[in-house]
């Protein structure tokens, strides 16, 4: 029987890549999609299906009960799951949601709000929000369930989510909704690279193409939504190297973004300053995400840190045009796509080599692309980068995103650097290992991981940080 993550079985037809550009990059509050972004979005979900609820119902409801379990429940509270739970049912949406809105929401546990549909109002508090099993039997590793009750707590309607990955949610009875189908579909790179050889399109037109076709959106739409992003990521970038003090929570984490700047500057080789200053911008966004401010997914927040830190190193230092940069992003997110429909891209299902090192892999490609170098340099850049992340465990410390999620982050961008260092160094046919091969890699490592070394702090530095 052939191993179910070989490369042969990989590469069979599979269902066409469907996710879009801004299924990938969504701006949004840290310190986590999958435990920030996705119950945020679960609780504004569940409001909108109250609305279309029957009167008679409605006016016997009293309460609603939110219950986390898996890994929402081992890192729920370090990850504020149950604050942003809140900040959904409240009415807030994870791109319009003020930075204020959870650290004010946290400050208070006690408080009841009052959520109010069709002139119905009903009672939530965190003292509403309880931490259940972290072994339970669910399709996915961060679920939870949100339910309506009468004063006698009778539930009157409820919904089971899943928290995917990326911010992306499902529940119970999801389908995927009707959109429109891509003009180049492909499921793997090996059938990407095809395409990109029998039209003589480059990279990002197909992926624009995609786009167009499956959102209805206009290219020049296309466009000025990607320049929001980019310059939602320079904004996390400036605002994380302008901050100083402890980072929330109780482990006492000081920001370092701003001396890591100092000293690059202090550096008398170029490969210090570079170094220097792709560790400065990395360490900017992660320690805005630990603090719950506004980044963008990339593809995931505790990863957020990554892409930015090449981004803004392009852009600034690198002199990079803005059509290139923009051009960049869009191929790296179809290194992002194929990860996350092929093996995953959240800690809690594969491990943090799903997060930092897609992320490491998708700066890569960016880099690559940007700077003009053709497709089988972009797809080595971007293999190389994934290759050297595989086993990466999940292990947040106290369940925040901060150890080692921050440094992490640098060192993935630095990793992604010299991946395109040494994909544009070889000759040409001389790489063996395709970006397919080491997605699948990843996959089948991250299904043979133990739970414990997936985002449950139940294992790794987590554990022996704590024990030593």
């Amino acid at each position: 029987m052939a191993h179910p993550y070989c490369l042969q079985n990989a590469l069979k037809k599979r269902p066409p890549v469907e996710t879009t550009l801004f299924d990938m990059f969504k701006i949004g509050p840290g310190p986590s999609s999958s435990h920030t972004i996705g119950p945020m979005k679960a609780g504004a979900d569940f409001c909108q299906c109250l609305a279309g609820l029957s009167d008679d119902r409605l006016v016997r409801a009293s309460n609603i009960h939110v219950t986390l379990y898996g890994s929402l429940s081992a890192t729920g509270k370090g990850h504020g799951t149950d604050a942003a739970v809140l900040a959904g049912l409240l009415g807030n949406t994870p791109e319009h949601c003020p930075p204020a809105v959870l650290p004010g929401l946290q400050a208070d546990p006690e408080q009841s709000h009052s959520v109010t549909i069709n002139g119905r109002t009903f009672k939530i508090g965190l003292k509403d929000i309880a931490f259940g099993p972290i072994q339970y039997d669910s399709p996915y590793s961060n679920t939870l369930s949100i339910e309506l009750r009468d004063a006698g707590g009778k539930v009157l309607f409820a919904r089971e989510y899943y928290s995917v990955g990326g911010g992306f949610i499902q529940w119970k009875g999801y389908t995927e909704p009707e959109r429109g189908k891509p003009v180049h579909p492909y499921g793997t790179m090996r059938e990407l690279s095809t395409i990109v050889r029998e039209t003589g399109l480059n990279l990002h037109e197909i992926i624009l193409d995609n786009e167009m076709a499956i959102t209805g959106m206009t290219r020049p739409h296309i466009y000025e939504r990607l320049n929001s992003i980019m310059e939602a990521m320079y904004d996390s970038v400036r605002r994380g190297l302008e901050a100083s003090g402890k980072l929330p929570g109780t482990l006492g984490v000081w920001r370092k973004a701003q001396s890591l700047l100092e000293h690059s500057m202090e550096h008398n080789m170029p490969i210090g300053k570079g170094m220097g200053l792709l560790n400065a911008y990395a360490f900017a966004v992660s320690e805005e995400n630990a603090a719950g401010g506004v980044i963008v997914t990339a593809p995931t927040c505790g990863s957020a840190g990554v892409m930015p830190a090449l981004l803004y190193a392009m852009r600034k230092n690198l002199n990079v045009g803005e059509r290139a940069l923009c051009e960049g992003l869009l191929a790296s997110a179809a290194v992002g796509f194929l990860a996350k429909h092929n093996a995953g891209i959240a800690g809690a299902e594969v491990g943090c080599q799903g997060e930092i090192g897609v992320a490491s892999a998708m700066a890569a490609a960016m880099l690559a692309h940007a700077r003009g170098y053709d497709g089988s340099v972009v797809e080595n850049a971007a293999e190389i980068a994934l290759e050297h992340h595989l086993g990466l465990t999940c292990d947040p410390v106290g369940g925040y995103v901060q150890i080692p999620c921050i440094e992490r982050n640098a060192m993935g961008a630095v990793k992604a650097a010299n991946a395109v260092l040494l994909a544009t160094s070889e000759k040409n046919g001389q790489h063996k290992v395709s970006l397919d091969a080491a997605i699948m890699a990843m996959g089948e490592i991250g299904h043979e991981m133990n739970a414990k070394f997936k985002e449950t702090s139940g294992g790794g530095l987590a554990v022996s940080m704590v024990e030593c």
